[in-house]
C-alpha cells in the first residue's frame, strides 16, 4: 500500500512557521514610544502657521503605522510587524470614532451647564420671555408621552415576535410580516409623525394636536424595534429546551411563558430600554403631532404638551429676548436628554446582567 504525500515545504516556510520561542520582542512601551515621536514629526512637517488638527492627526497616523511597521520587523520578524500594522489600524479607526462623539458630547456638556440649575427642573416656560424659566413641562411631557408609547408598543412586538419565532415560522403571514417589520424599521420618523397626523385629522378635525397623537408616532417607530430585537433572542433559546418541556406533556403556551421567555428575558429587557432611549429624543414626529407649549399638561388627551426634544428646538430657533437665555435653555435640554439616554442605556445593561441565566458547573 503506497501513500501520497504533498510537496513538502520549503525551508523558507518552515523557518517563518517553527520561529524559536524565545524570539526578540518590542518593548511594550514602544508603540507609545512611536506614536509620540510620529507626533513630533508631524509637528515638525507642518507649518506653525498653518498647522491644521486634522492634518497633524493624519500625518501622525501615517508617521506612527511607518515607525512601528519598521520596528517590529527588524527586531520582530515580518508576521509581527503586520499584526502590529493591523493593530495600530484598528485602534486608529476607534481613535477616528471617538472623535465625533467625544466632541458632541464635550460642546454639550460645555454649553448646557450654564443652566444646569433647580429653576431648570423646577419651573415652566409659562409667563417666561427672557430669562429665566425651564423645562420642568417638557420633562414630564417627555415622560408621560415616551411611557404611553412604550405601554403601547411593547406588548405588540412582544406578541408579534412570539408569533414569527413559536407558531409562524416559515409561513406566508410571517413572511409578510417580516417584510413589514424591515420596512417600518428604516422609514424616516417624519413619516410616523404624518400618518398620525392624517389619522387624526380624518378622524378629529384639522389642526388637533394631542400628547396621545405624539405617544402612538413614537410607538409606531418602537414596534418594529421590539419586534426584531425579541425576535433575535427567542431565536437564541435552544430548541432543546422546548422539546423537554414538551416530553414532559406541557402544553405550549406554558413552555413559551415559563421556558422560552424566561431563558430570553434578559435580551428581551435590554432590546426594550435600548428601543424607549432610541425614541425619547425623537423631534419630528413630535413637532407635527404634539406641537409645543408653555405650561405643564398631563393629560395627553386633552391639549398639547412639550417634550425635551421639540422644547431644545423651539428654544434654539425662537429664543426671545434676550436670545442668549433661549439659548441656554436649549443647550441644557440636549445635556438632560443625553444624560436620559445614557441612563437608560445604563438601566439595559443593568438588567442584561441581573437576568441573565446564571450558568453552573
Amino acid at each position: 500500500m503506497t501513500t501520497t504525500t504533498g510537496p513538502s515545504p520549503s525551508p523558507e516556510a518552515v523557518a517563518e512557521i517553527e520561529q524559536p520561542m524565545r524570539q526578540a520582542r518590542l518593548p511594550r512601551w514602544t508603540p507609545w514610544a512611536s506614536l509620540a515621536a510620529a507626533l513630533v514629526v508631524a509637528l515638525l512637517v507642518t507649518a506653525p502657521g498653518g498647522r491644521s488638527l486634522g492634518g497633524v492627526v493624519a500625518i501622525t497616523a501615517i508617521a506612527h503605522l511607518v515607525l512601528i511597521g519598521v520596528l517590529s520587523a527588524v527586531r520582530e520578524g515580518s508576521r509581527r510587524a503586520k499584526d502590529r500594522i493591523v493593530t495600530a489600524l484598528v485602534t486608529i479607526a476607534f481613535g477616528l470614532a471617538m472623535i465625533p462623539l467625544v466632541s458632541v458630547v464635550w460642546t454639550v456638556v460645555g454649553n448646557g451647564l450654564a443652566r444646569f440649575d433647580t429653576t431648570f427642573f423646577t419651573w415652566s416656560m409659562r409667563g417666561v420671555v427672557g430669562e429665566g424659566g425651564g423645562a420642568l413641562h417638557a420633562i414630564w411631557g417627555t415622560i408621560i408621552v415616551t411611557l404611553i408609547a412604550a405601554l403601547i408598543s411593547v406588548p405588540v412586538g412582544l406578541l408579534a415576535a412570539v408569533y414569527l419565532v413559536e407558531y409562524g415560522a416559515g409561513s406566508r403571514l410571517a413572511k409578510a410580516i417580516t417584510f413589514l417589520v424591515d420596512v417600518m424599521t428604516g422609514i424616516p420618523s417624519i413619516v410616523a409623525g404624518l400618518f398620525v397626523a392624517a389619522l387624526f385629522v380624518i378622524v378629529v378635525g384639522p389642526g388637533t394636536k394631542l400628547g396621545i397623537m405624539g405617544s402612538l408616532a413614537l410607538a409606531v417607530l418602537m414596534i418594529p424595534t421590539v419586534v426584531r430585537s425579541t425576535e433575535e433572542m427567542l431565536k437564541l433559546v435552544p430548541n432543546d429546551l422546548r422539546e423537554a418541556a414538551y416530553a414532559l406533556g406541557v402544553p405550549k403556551w406554558r413552555t413559551i411563558t415559563k421556558v422560552v421567555l424566561r431563558t430570553s428575558v434578559s435580551g428581551i429587557a435590554t432590546g426594550i430600554t435600548l428601543a424607549i432611549a432610541r425614541v425619547a429624543g425623537e423631534t419630528a414626529p413630535l413637532l407635527v403631532t404634539l406641537g409645543i407649549t408653555t405650561g405643564t399638561n398631563f393629560n395627553p388627551f386633552d391639549g398639547r404638551m412639550a417634550t425635551l426634544p421639540v422644547y431644545a428646538y423651539y428654544q434654539y430657533t425662537q429664543p426671545g429676548v434676550p436670545a442668549e437665555a433661549g439659548v441656554e435653555r436649549a443647550w441644557t435640554a440636549a445635556l438632560v436628554l443625553i444624560i436620559l439616554v445614557m441612563a437608560l442605556n445604563l438601566v439595559a445593561r443593568l438588567i442584561s446582567r441581573l437576568f441573565a441565566p446564571k450558568v453552573g458547573r
